[in-house]
């Protein structure tokens, strides 16, 4: 079989509530994601072992990287069905940012699942409920990227729910700009910024599940009612580059802006008619030469 090429899509949190911590150490959430038209692309050909290849500087190839973590356990889920695992090489085409809270890696795992699935073939490929396990096994953002559109997670993300078509239909092809600052925010330390000032970080579940449901029910709301993001306390508090210029971006443009997962990357819808120019040149002023900013649309 010749080299097949799978599309990895970020993804934006346009509703965030941490609502607490688990007994495990995870945290609890209630988030509603949508994919974007921007992502990285990920090749692949059949080959007798594992390996991945990524001409973007510091991008680690080794074991570490989500792509072949999750090959790996691909290849241990499909020889304890009794087949014998895939091996491929993998070329990792990477235009997300890291530690941006867009979930680039997890989306180049699944892409990874997809990939030796499609090398499966349809005898031998695992079935989705198979795929979900074992995205869950890889990373809490992976299971999400199985959907095709905005879903709704829950648990520490590995409860996946399609959003209802009308709710979807009313996100998809929304304009979008991305933006990230030359500094990325780890996830493990903003998650226990947020631990530190419990409770009063955390969004109760059922304020976090009535805000989503009324959005939900109510088809005149717009996006912009919806957005929320408590991730944003704590990396505000440090990184004061994040809040000066989303603040600026309504004042001075109008636009709703947050930031996306556990940051740092940020995004502001934006109208059809918009001139994107001038927001792009304060995201740079701002940020200096090193922000990246790029316009997608929701999928």
């Amino acid at each position: 079989m010749s080299s097949l090429s799978q599309f990895a899509p970020a993804k934006l949190n346009l509703f965030l509530a941490v609502t607490g911590r688990r007994a495990d150490g995870f945290h609890d959430l209630v988030s509603l994601v949508a994919p974007l038209t921007f992502g990285d692309t990920l090749r692949a050909e059949p080959a007798a072992g594992l390996s991945l290849s990524c001409a973007e500087p510091g991008i680690p190839v080794d074991a570490t990287n989500l792509v072949l973590k999750a090959a790996s356990a691909y290849a241990e889920a499909a020889t304890a069905g009794g087949e014998e695992g895939a091996g491929a090489k993998f070329f990792l085409e990477k235009r997300i940012p890291t530690g941006a809270g867009l979930g680039g890696g997890s989306s180049d795992a699944v892409a990874a699942l997809r990939l030796l699935n499609r090398f499966a073939g349809t005898a031998r490929a695992l079935d989705e409920a198979e795929l979900a396990r074992v995205a869950a096994q890889v990373g809490s953002d992976c299971p999400l990227f199985l959907h095709d559109g905005p879903v709704v997670m829950r648990g520490r993300g590995e409860r996946v729910t399609a959003l209802p078509a009308a709710a979807a239909s009313r996100l998809r092809g929304r304009r979008v700009l991305v933006l990230k600052p030359g500094f990325g925010i780890p996830t493990p330390w903003a998650f226990g910024r947020l631990a530190a000032v419990a409770p009063a970080g955390y969004l109760p579940a059922a304020e976090a599940e009535a805000r989503l449901a009324a959005w939900v029910d109510d088809a005149a709301a717009p996006l912009e009612n919806l957005l929320f993001n408590n991730m944003e306390a704590p990396a505000f508090a440090k990184f004061l580059a994040l809040p000066v210029l989303l603040e600026q971006l309504r004042a001075k443009f109008g636009l709703a802006a947050r930031m996306s997962g556990s940051g740092s990357a940020c995004f502001a819808l934006v109208g059809e008619g918009t001139d994107v120019a001038p927001i792009l040149a304060a995201i740079r002023e701002a940020w200096g030469p090193s922000a990246f900013a790029i316009e997608a649309r929701l999928a």
